[in-house]
């Protein structure tokens, strides 16, 4: 089984059946009735949420299954039965959302008064039609927010104290703009306005004018405190902690509520840098690059496994037992929940399947149109098209007919099945289309045929990189489909239409090369002789393009072709 920790309550529901209500040293953590020889595939965590009354486990397989509260089950995991592959899970204090790759979110909970027990459709809620493929969703207590590929936010749930949003009863919202805006309970100033703005309760989103400087990560909200993870290249360590909030949960050494978002110093950040950090009810824990666990905050069922139920107000470090941090510290991750804590180990490789489905959905990189047989017109990708139909050229025209005589929600399939080649989508659809798709042929080999041909799709090529008097054209659906950095500036809903970038100085020739081909076709170069300086080069450049690796990653092939 793949490395999973926990520590904290153990109750409500009871994960451990043999272990204490309440766990304070970190313990491996094994699924009930687990099979040794079950697919490797079949098990690995790919996500944990967790609150007081259910803890959910997502799988990389696109199932997931949880734990409830003993009033609604026997202890043992339950199968989550969703017939969509499950993209991301959320549990609320009273409430769970699912999240599938198809873009459906499903709650249940208090969002379900009729049968608390049983998954309803919300997004479907959404009075726009056109406005019900959902990106990523958060909860909070009461309350579910909902992000749509239009980039509009939608929440459902309790409004008291005037929230609407994720953690207890405050929500942020961050922009592409890096503008920061707060809406909810402030009572301790937990919502980081500063010490002229002690209203407890914020109605209306209001814009954070004090935000340290840097690129915030990551903003977290827990019951009465925040965190904000800021990233600055000019400074050392680059990522540095920021928090406000009551006494005892802030981290901060002094005797008293912070109203505005003020730095968390500590020693053991020095000459590391953090990685993730994860906000519970009451509770923080931070991961670093050196493998260091630090927790601080409320300790009353052990969630900060420092081997007491003593709270921490300032950071410590944690001993953990021995996992495989040295060799991939990357690949773990931190969850917390109300009174738990997990830390587990899941490969950050990101699915180009996914990625092509997230990309239907911005409709604005769409440009070819089909019509239905309602008249409706729904928008697809030419290029990825051509990727995944037949080499004939009709097969075009083909689909376009195919569509003339099917509803929008069968044509969304059709074009997910093509996407994704994913035929259990609708399985009666898929066999209408099969002909004219090319399955077996990886997308890979279609783009690096591309790369190949300089010739081929020329007029697809809409985007410009130039370094050293040379220019190199890509189509920019290959560079969101590959670079965050690239995705970010692309899909921005700023007014910066610029198709040009120019600054690649610290990569030679022959490093910017094997990006270059990798990018297209997932592969290295052969020709290329891989040197400790390229290595170098490599790993300052995928940081600088934010790539998305998948499986293997290009670093880790750039390594074992080097020793080899």
């Amino acid at each position: 089984m793949n490395d999973c920790l926990f520590f904290g309550l153990n109750k409500k529901p009871k994960l451990f059946k043999n272990e204490p209500d309440k766990i304070t040293k970190p313990i491996q953590f094994k699924f009930e009735n687990e099979n040794e020889n079950e697919n490797e595939n079949e098990k690995q965590i790919k996500q944990i949420s967790s609150s007081l009354f259910a803890t959910i486990f997502l799988f990389e397989n696109g199932k997931a299954i949880e734990y409830l509260n003993e009033e609604y089950s026997k202890q043992k995991p339950e199968k989550i039965q969703i017939e969509e592959n499950i993209q991301k899970v959320t549990v609320g204090y009273c409430d769970e959302a699912i999240l599938t790759i198809e873009g459906n979110v499903f709650a249940k909970g208090n969002i379900n008064p009729k049968n608390p027990n049983e998954f309803i459709n919300i997004s479907s809620l959404i009075e726009d039609k056109n406005d019900r493929i959902i990106e990523d969703i958060v909860s909070g207590s009461y309350s579910i927010y909902l992000l749509t590929s239009n980039q509009n936010v939608y929440g459902i749930g309790s409004n008291l104290e005037s929230q609407l949003g994720n953690a207890s009863n405050h929500v942020f919202l961050l922009n592409s703009n890096q503008e920061l805006f707060v809406c909810g309970y402030n009572q301790y100033g937990q919502l980081g306005l500063g010490e002229s703005r002690k209203t407890t309760k914020i109605q209306k989103l209001t814009k954070i004018q004090n935000i340290p400087k840097g690129k915030i990560i990551d903003i977290q909200s827990g019951g009465d405190h925040s965190i904000m993870l800021i990233e600055n290249e000019n400074q050392n360590p680059k990522r540095k902690l920021y928090s406000c909030g009551p006494y005892g949960l802030n981290g901060l050494d002094k005797d008293k509520d912070t109203y505005e978002f003020t730095e968390i110093k500590s020693s053991l950040f020095e000459n590391d840098n953090i990685l993730e950090i994860s906000v519970g009810n009451n509770h923080t824990l931070i991961l670093t690059s050196k493998g260091k666990l630090i927790v601080f905050g409320n300790n009353d069922s052990g969630q900060l496994g420092n081997g007491n139920i003593n709270d921490q107000s300032i950071p410590i470090q944690i001993e953990l037992p021995k996992l495989r941090f040295n060799e991939d510290i990357f690949n773990y991750h931190i969850s917390c929940g109300n009174q738990k804590s997990f830390i587990y180990y899941s490969p950050s490789f990101s699915n180009l399947e996914e990625d092509l489905i997230k990309l239907f959905k911005r409709k604005e990189f769409c440009n070819i149109s089909f019509k239905t047989k309602n008249g409706e017109i729904i928008k697809a990708h030419k290029l990825i098209l051509k990727y995944r139909l037949n080499q004939n050229q009709n097969q075009i025209e083909k689909l376009k007919e195919i569509i003339s005589n099917k509803s929008i929600k069968e044509s969304n399939q059709i074009f997910e099945m093509i996407y994704s080649n994913n035929s259990k989508i609708n399985p009666k659809l898929y066999s209408e289309i099969k002909e004219i798709i090319n399955s077996n042929e990886k997308i890979e080999e279609k783009m690096k045929r591309i790369y190949l041909n300089e010739n081929e799709n020329e007029n697809e090529k809409d985007f410009i990189i130039e370094r050293k008097e040379k220019q190199y054209k890509f189509p920019k659906l290959i560079l969101i489909m590959r670079s965050e950095l690239y995705r970010g500036m692309f899909l921005s809903v700023t007014d910066d239409k610029s198709n040009k970038v120019r600054d690649y100085s610290e990569l030679s020739n022959k490093s910017f090369q094997i990006f270059e081909y990798w990018i297209y076709s997932n592969q290295i170069k052969n020709e290329i002789k891989i040197t400790q300086e390229i290595i170098n080069e490599i790993k300052i450049g995928i940081d600088y393009f934010q790539l998305n690796q998948t499986n293997p990653n290009l670093f880790d092939l750039l390594i074992n072709k080097f020793k080899n």
